[in-house]
């Protein structure tokens, strides 16, 4: 079996693809790449996924067996692994998790010592070596492992750290949902140990519940509860904790664009650093237009926190995000980090002192339309009379632009359309999704 790096690490059905097997060859050619990069131990965090615990204990043979030491972390946000690869030095990360797939998916994520998904040569090195045979190193170099009982307060800490000591979250209703994920202990106490009342969904996970109907693919519960509660904000996060979908107090959903306008507006320092903010193919032209008014650059990165984090990096600024709700503020994280950015956005809004709808009211959207569509073979995208139609669709004069690609975490081809013409963007956006059905 061939394994292949996609825009977030190495993911797929467990039964299948990401196996015990293959999870401890994973585990030995990372450790040896990352050993070499200078990182001698390796922390392991996860999600709820029943399958967590069996391709724990392979990834933790595996990296032994490189001479790598191992930190065993427990559930814990994505984004929260990261924070402890740069918090407790020379040490490299790697999170269990498929992020907001069902669990009958799993996946690996990998991060450098400076907290950043590692670079593409470093996979295309481990893609080498996982090729070929594991050989074990001496027995007299070969790692240990321990647990690290501290994660989850240390997370907790560094989050409550992010928050002004001026803004008091006390007078606040949130609702809360946690997707029966990573999340599920450390965001609830987060938000109650800022003063605010929680109402927490979400956060009962079994082991096959992660992300089923609940999260930030089905923000509706939260804006159902937060009608029903009258709360203040709502919170969708997904399984592993590095997106967010936030619902103001009238039910509006917003989306990883609306939330980093949020961001861009309350900011009073629009240059050098704060000059630009990255988005992706994704984004919705309304958002590029509305930030480059506020007086922001604005570029787009291939999809994907990681390539976002490159480019920003690159340019040097502060601010990236994706419409799926991935956001970087990366003068606090240096990976997508749901519960960041949601504290960010409240903390703004709080020292503004204004509603969502105020700051959204200039701001509007192009229509978008997003059709995900299920398939056994994504080569299907290359096909001649599926290219042709694209191309039919491109020249257009009705639509803005169009996005038809194949998705680096799941088995689907993800169709975007935007035009003024929404019934126009509707038709043709399924007419791409009936061929690739066929």
């Amino acid at each position: 079996m061939i394994i292949k790096f996609g825009t977030d690490g190495i993911r797929g059905p467990v039964e299948s693809q990401i196996t015990p097997e293959v999870c401890l060859k994973i585990g030995h050619a990372s450790g040896l790449v990352l050993k070499d990069m200078g990182w001698e131990t390796v922390l392991i965090g996860k999600d709820t996924r029943v399958s967590g615990y069996m391709l724990e204990s392979a990834l933790q043979a595996g990296f032994i067996a490189a001479g790598v030491n191992v930190r065993l972390l427990g559930p814990l946000p994505t984004p929260g692994v990261a924070y402890l690869t740069r918090s407790l030095r020379n040490q490299f990360g790697l999170v269990i998790s498929a992020s907001h797939n069902n669990y009958l998916d799993n996946g690996i994520k990998l991060f450098d010592g400076n907290g950043e998904k590692i670079p593409k040569e470093a996979e295309i090195k481990i893609e080498k070596l996982l090729a070929g045979e594991l050989k074990p190193v001496q027995t007299a170099e070969l790692g240990k492992a321990q647990r690290f009982d501290e994660s989850g307060d240390r997370y907790i800490e560094f989050c409550k750290s992010t928050v002004p000591p001026d803004v008091s979250f006390d007078s606040l209703r949130i609702v809360l949902d946690c997707a029966n994920g990573a999340c599920y202990k450390v965001s609830p106490s987060i938000f109650r140990e800022l003063g605010a009342e929680v109402i927490s969904i979400g956060t009962e996970p079994d082991g096959y519940n992660i992300n089923y109907e609940c999260g930030s693919t089905h923000p509706e519960n939260v804006q159902e509860e937060v009608i029903k509660q009258r709360a203040d904000f709502g919170i969708a996060l997904d399984g592993d904790g590095d997106r967010v979908v936030l619902i103001d107090r009238n039910g509006r959903i917003l989306d990883g664009d609306d939330i980093m306008y949020i961001l861009a507006y309350a900011n009073p320092n629009r240059t050098g650093p704060w000059s630009g903010i990255v988005g992706t193919a994704m984004s919705n032209f309304g958002f590029e237009e509305a930030v480059k008014k506020l007086g922001y650059r604005f570029v787009r990165a291939d999809v994907g926190d990681k390539n976002v984090n490159q480019m920003l990096k690159k340019e040097g600024w502060m601010l990236g995000g994706e419409p799926s709700g991935h956001i970087i503020c990366r003068d606090l994280v240096s990976t997508g980090d749901g519960t960041i950015a949601a504290l960010k956005v409240i903390s703004s809004l709080l020292i503004l002192e204004k509603d969502p709808d105020d700051v959204l009211q200039n701001y509007t959207k192009m229509p978008q339309i997003n059709i995900n569509v299920d398939v056994s073979n994504k080569d299907i995208l290359s096909d001649t009379q599926i290219q042709q139609k694209i191309k039919e669709i491109e020249s257009d004069l009705t639509i803005k632009r169009i996005l038809v690609r194949a998705s680096g975490t799941e088995r689907k081809i993800r169709i975007m359309i935007e035009s003024d013409d929404e019934a126009c963007a509707i038709k043709y956006a399924t007419d791409i999704a009936n061929m690739l059905k066929k």
